[in-house]
């Protein structure tokens, strides 16, 4: 028997935990694993020989129960991106895999996640590494992997933005006074998340007035206009808008707030969005108005996940590991939409070269023509992600979460 190792990696979410549970259940039953390890913030974890037990941790059934309803990332996380052919790095890391026996790798993650995969596993390919099997297991609230119908911890970011937006319009709506509340929702180059701002109108109200997704152009002219069109017509305007919304020659309108800063992985900085458009309202309107960035909840609120999000979570989990153990090196887990009604999916998994290092962008016919609201066909492909609750166990009048 060999040891299986699993890492996250990238930004967290309300269910990333979940598809660690499905990784650990699997590996639990097969015969082929040993000892289960946890390599503790991501890639430096294996790098710098940083593992926990997980089979003696979450030996117990009402453990790893806990653990699939708690929030971010148990494991931690990191941004380290591998640069291409950074061959250095792949041999310490195959050097750390032998050395600890380990012969299994699951990287739950998003887009860098999925390329550093890529890399490890076309390297072991490339120089007939038969012993290290390395698998790819999807998360990202913004749902732009491509190869699989949409993303775990999507559906659940989905449900707080949407749940989010109801509760707001019923607080906007109270007063008679001229008011613009503006909202930033995440999303760098796709619009996923803030289009599911409008399943808010699946509720009692009207949702967001306005809804602008990265994946259109944006004109301040167009968006001023907007605004006072729709104040005319009632007292409390309610926006939506994704952080990354660019101008027509592709510049990021939260750039002029944030001096060319860029991340680990050179991505610019893009959050403050909202602050921009609400002072411009303030300045060219001149009615009261407040900038809202949802930041950091819209993929931690585990109180609001999805159960739905949360099965299918865990389901990729166990598809990553059953494929790490069939020695599918390169592949990563993916879910397929077979019916819509009643919803039906299916767990395969795509090669992750095909993967990596491409964006889903939110399909034309789902963004509304006139290019501040999203069409039904996207109401009704969000609709079946963000079903379900689950039974959440509180301590102390507090979630209770587990932590490492």
């Amino acid at each position: 028997m060999k040891n299986l190792v699993v890492a996250q990696s990238g930004g967290p979410t309300a269910v990333i935990n979940a598809t660690l549970v499905g990784v650990i259940e699997y590996a639990m039953k097969s015969s082929k694993v040993d000892r289960i390890l946890g390599a503790k913030n991501g890639i430096e974890g294996i790098l710098e020989e940083n593992f926990v037990d997980l089979k003696s941790i979450f030996f117990k059934a009402e453990e790893r129960e806990r653990l699939s309803l708690t929030p971010s990332s148990y494991l931690g996380s990191c941004r380290r991106k591998m640069k291409e052919n950074e061959e250095s790095m792949i041999k310490r890391i195959i050097e750390v895999l032998r050395k600890n026996e380990i012969g299994y790798f699951v990287y739950i993650g998003g887009n860098d996640s999925m390329d550093t995969v890529y890399q490890l596993s076309n390297y072991c390919k490339q120089h007939n590494i038969t012993d290290i099997q390395v698998v790819g297991a999807p998360k990202t609230i913004d749902n732009d992997l491509v190869h699989t119908d949409h993303c775990p911890g999507f559906g659940s970011a989905a449900k707080y933005v949407a749940t989010t937006f109801a509760e707001l319009e019923r607080d906007c709506s109270v007063y008679q006074t001229k008011a613009v509340t503006i909202v930033e929702v995440m999303g760098r180059n796709t619009g996923w998340l803030t289009g599911a701002a409008a399943l808010a109108r699946l509720g009692d109200g009207n949702g967001p007035d306005l809804i602008y997704l990265c994946e259109k152009s944006f004109s301040l002219t167009s968006f001023l206009e907007d605004v006072k069109e729709k104040l005319r017509e009632k007292n409390a305007v309610l926006i939506a808008v994704s952080e990354g919304i660019q101008d027509e020659d592709g510049h990021y309108i939260s750039e002029t707030i944030q001096n060319g800063q860029v991340d680990e992985f050179g991505h610019s900085y893009i959050s403050g969005v909202s602050n921009i458009l609400a002072e411009e309202v303030r300045k060219q309107i001149g009615c009261k108005v407040r900038a809202i960035e949802l930041s950091l909840m819209q993929r931690c609120s585990g109180h609001l996940v999805s159960k739905t999000d949360l099965i299918e979570s865990k389901m990729l989990g166990e598809k990553a590991c059953e494929c790490v153990l069939e020695c599918q090196n390169g592949m990563m887990a993916s879910v397929i939409r077979k019916k819509e009604e009643p919803y039906e999916v299916m767990y395969t998994a795509v090669p992750v070269e095909e993967v990596a290092n491409y964006e889903k962008k939110v399909p034309e016919h789902f963004i509304h023509q006139n290019g501040h609201d999203v069409t039904e066909a996207m109401i009704q492909y969000l609709f079946p992600l963000i079903q379900g609750e689950c039974n959440i166990e509180y301590e102390n009048g507090i979630p209770k979460h587990s932590v490492l």
